[in-house]
């Protein structure tokens, strides 16, 4: 297998931060600079369409783009420890706040980011009304996932899973964003500093 990588961009951390957690050795990575634009060349872009990172080869040549569908597959080759959950509830309720996270706080940070960051000029058409609206949708979902935290060691209980994973990224890249965290906020921090001294976080 070959792991299309792209170094610090958030989704490729998500892959790298779940093979560690499992336990598992990464494939063998190829690192696509995005800054470069290789993911727009044309033999990445006949890997994946979407010109998107990361994407998993498999040996058969099958691509499996999409963070999530990597990790799934990933899960139902190693399905210990369950970072997807081990019964139909776990994995309902991780599924539910893998999504709200993603959907939400993840999707109005990266918005954020694209829309924004003077290094994306080159690379998106940006929108800075787009940028200030999911600025302003940011501290909605935070609350929604502080609420959560008050409750819970982690997002769904007493094990990190994919939404911690998908969280704390999230969290991450509200730096590059120039998003700040708001004090107010301290069981995010709290949790955010026991995942981020995670070894898996520096993968």
């Amino acid at each position: 297998m070959k792991l299309y990588d792209g170094g610090r961009a958030p989704n490729p951390r998500r892959v790298r931060i779940f093979f560690a957690e499992k336990g598992l050795a990464l494939p063998e990575l190829v690192s696509v600079d995005i800054a470069k634009k290789e993911h727009r060349s044309e033999a990445f872009t006949r890997l994946n369409p979407l010109q998107r990172l990361p994407v998993l080869e498999l040996d058969d040549g099958t691509a499996l783009a999409e963070t999530m569908a990597i990790c799934r597959y990933v899960e139902s080759l190693h399905p210990h420890p369950p970072l997807f959950g081990r019964d139909a509830k776990e994995q309902a309720l991780i599924e539910m706040w893998n999504r709200r996270i993603e959907l939400g706080l993840f999707g109005s940070v990266a918005a954020v980011f694209r829309h924004s960051h003077p290094s994306m000029a080159e690379l998106e058409t940006q929108i800075p009304e787009w940028a200030e609206a999911n600025r302003d949708q940011i501290d909605d979902h935070l609350w929604v996932l502080e609420l959560q935290l008050a409750a819970n060691p982690f997002v769904c209980g007493e094990a990190l899973t994919v939404a911690d994973i998908t969280a704390g990224i999230a969290i991450d890249f509200m730096k590059p964003s120039r998003v700040p965290l708001p004090e107010d906020f301290v069981h995010i921090r709290r949790w955010h500093r026991e995942v981020s001294a995670r070894p898996s976080w520096k993968a």
